[in-house]
């Protein structure tokens, strides 16, 4: 389809409408599905593929849309969605929005480990959303026992293999713009997730924003994506987003990335990708993982858009991904560092197209004592490099507020660090049914992003997390910062590493200099003696790098196994979760999330049977 045949972007008040138009389309345009055969969380290398034109997909979604009023939801109920498969998740997700239904997508449990930790959080999102219904696998279903009796508003668990083979016609409903198209829940990398409420209106806004002023989208144009569909990068940036465009796009699952890194560009290769972004530790680990000979039949000159997002983006990272790849056609102006937040929809600013990564050089020691970006040369000694994230979008609006301004009424000038906030039509609303949580993110109108940064030339520089900066002798370090230099070291697991501030019960006005990290595997056959020397050696080499770099003396540095620092569903830190665990004296005791618990496993599947038979025979929950 030519871009002159498309209906204007303002033809669609909603999704439901985009998604009927898009049926339209060229038959041979639509989403490709990659699957691994085998059962999830192990290594198998078979895979298969299942397609879907647009055609199909407005079809397809239309029955579990049908399906889902079957069940007796109504415009503006909530479904939970707990589905691995990619295709399930895509056509029962479409279908909730076309039948007015609220989805709230929930990840998957990725394997037997911190299965507790899975259910508590699952538990609190099904609780707090109000979900009527919760959609997933058979398998799971029999884990969720214990989440169905800690939310009240959850009448049903149901298995999505009975929703495929389902037949019910999906009834007309009408929708607008400023009803909520989904509930998108917060990774909950610094606290408790929060149910972001994103309007149909919103979600409209913000793919105009990605596809058309910052992709400048393209009849040829093909995605290719291995992210998880229920976060906002890999939902809106790759199964909603493209409707508009009707642009074709190939998903490969997850794990099957983590687990072989060359499948990434294998299928950008095989379907000569145009567009795929993945965040900074998904660049670094082709680096780390993909070898010379896997190369052999890769060719990345069809990549024009690497976009680089969802957590702090290093240059040195994408630096050697461009350099590594170069040999087999990647371009190194196809780079596109991006910056949002799910509160924005998801987009809050890209760098320019084709233009490659920018990135400023700061004095590292004016930056943490006065908050001022002094520009210096590349190779200055104090250098930080810092990366852009361009400009603000066409209708919307990003300022630097001090965090102490509570009517945002003087934006700091340029260069001067502060609280990033912003404003706009892709800006939520607030949080579901959490009005106190709401009044708290926004100030006079602005909505306040917890993030640090600056804006030079009129783009935007990342600094850090306002909530997680350290303050020691009255100046800032950002823990990123830290943690890279601690990553340097040899032995440690790059990616791995947390900084943070903890309470000091002695010195009661002082935070204490925390650095947790993950370790890499030990030969099996040393002695303990020695296993205990090169630990200690590590953490010295951590210092040393630490205070060489930044002239920041650390007070504790926690070396700890492979798996056992705790991380979102998206795979993002949780310094917040990690410092509670360093105060409570519960880290060095923390399994890895490799060996899993298997005793918890057991108990949790046996609470859960439990459950399901008291409400078979108890015929469901007491009524108050």
């Amino acid at each position: 389809m030519s871009a002159a045949s498309r209906p204007p972007f303002n033809a669609f008040p909603t999704f439901a409408a985009a998604i009927e138009e898009a049926a339209k389309a060229d038959p041979t345009l639509g989403f490709r599905f990659i699957s691994e055969d085998g059962v999830p969380g192990f290594a198998t290398k078979a895979t298969s593929e299942a397609s879907f034109s647009y055609t199909a997909l407005e079809r397809a979604s239309a029955r579990y849309g049908g399906a889902l009023q079957a069940l007796g939801l109504k415009k503006g109920d909530r479904v939970a969605l707990i589905l691995p498969a990619a295709e399930d998740f895509v056509l029962c997700f479409f279908g909730a929005m076309r039948a007015g239904i609220v989805p709230v997508p929930i990840y998957p449990p990725l394997g037997l480990g911190q299965l507790q930790g899975y259910l508590d959080n699952t538990r609190h999102i099904v609780a707090k959303s109000g979900a009527r219904a919760l959609v997933t696998t058979a398998q799971i279903k029999r884990l969720l026992g214990t989440v169905k009796a800690a939310a009240p508003s959850l009448e049903q668990v149901v298995a999505v293999e009975a929703i495929r083979e389902s037949l019910e016609p999906l009834k007309g409903v009408k929708l607008t713009g400023d009803d909520v198209a989904f509930l998108q829940f917060t990774s909950g990398s610094t606290s408790r997730p929060k149910g972001v409420m994103l309007t149909h209106a919103n979600l409209m806004a913000n793919v105009k924003c990605i596809t058309y002023d910052g992709l400048h989208m393209r009849d040829d144009d093909v995605g290719v994506s291995w992210l998880p569909l229920y976060h906002d990068m890999g939902l809106i940036g790759f199964v909603l987003a493209p409707i508009i465009n009707r642009t074709p796009i190939v998903f490969l699952p997850p794990l099957l990335f983590l687990k072989r890194p060359i499948t990434w560009l294998q299928a950008i290769t095989r379907h000569k990708g145009t567009i795929s972004f993945g965040p900074n530790f998904a660049y670094a680990l082709c680096v780390k993982r993909i070898r010379e000979r896997d190369l052999e039949a890769i060719d990345l000159k069809t990549w024009r858009v690497a976009g680089c997002g969802a957590e702090p983006i290093r240059p040195e990272t994408l630096e050697a991904f461009a350099g590594a790849f170069a040999k087999v056609g990647f371009p190194k102006e196809a780079l596109l560092p991006s910056y949002g937040m799910a509160e924005s929809s998801l987009a809050i600013s890209f760098t320019e197209l084709s233009e490659g990564m920018k990135t400023l050089s700061v004095d590292g020691e004016t930056l943490w004592a006065e908050n001022l970006a002094k520009i210096v040369p590349d190779d200055d000694a104090r250098a930080v490099r810092l990366v852009s994230c361009g400009p603000k979008f066409a209708g919307h609006d990003i300022a630097i507020f001090a965090p102490d301004d509570a009517e945002s009424k003087e934006p700091l000038y340029e260069d001067r660090v502060g609280e990033i906030r912003i404003k706009g039509p892709s800006v939520m609303s607030g949080y579901w049914e959490d009005a106190e949580r709401t009044k708290e993110a926004f100030a006079g109108g602005w909505l306040k992003t917890g993030d640090l940064g600056l804006i030079h030339d009129g783009r935007v520089y990342i600094c850090g997390r306002s909530k997680e900066v350290i303050i020691v002798n009255g100046r800032n370090y950002y823990p990123q910062d830290i943690e890279w230099e601690a990553s340097q070291v040899d032995g440690v697991r790059k990616g791995n590493v947390i900084a943070f501030g903890a309470r000091d019960l002695v010195e009661r006005d002082r935070e204490r200099v925390v650095v947790a990290l993950e370790v890499q595997d030990a030969p099996k056959n040393l002695e303990p003696k020695e296993l205990v020397r090169q630990k200690h050696a590590l953490v010295s080499a951590v210092r040393k790098a630490v205070l060489d770099g930044m002239g920041l003396s650390l007070d504790d540095v926690v070396p700890l196994a492979p798996g056992v620092l705790p991380k979102t569903s998206s795979g993002k830190l949780q310094r917040a979760k990690t410092r509670e665990l360093y105060e409570s004296g519960d880290l060095l005791g923390r399994k890895s999330a490799r060996e899993g618990d298997r005793l918890g496993v057991l108990k949790e599947a046996a609470k859960s049977q439990l459950s399901y038979f008291k409400l078979a025979v108890l015929g469901g929950r007491k009524k108050d």
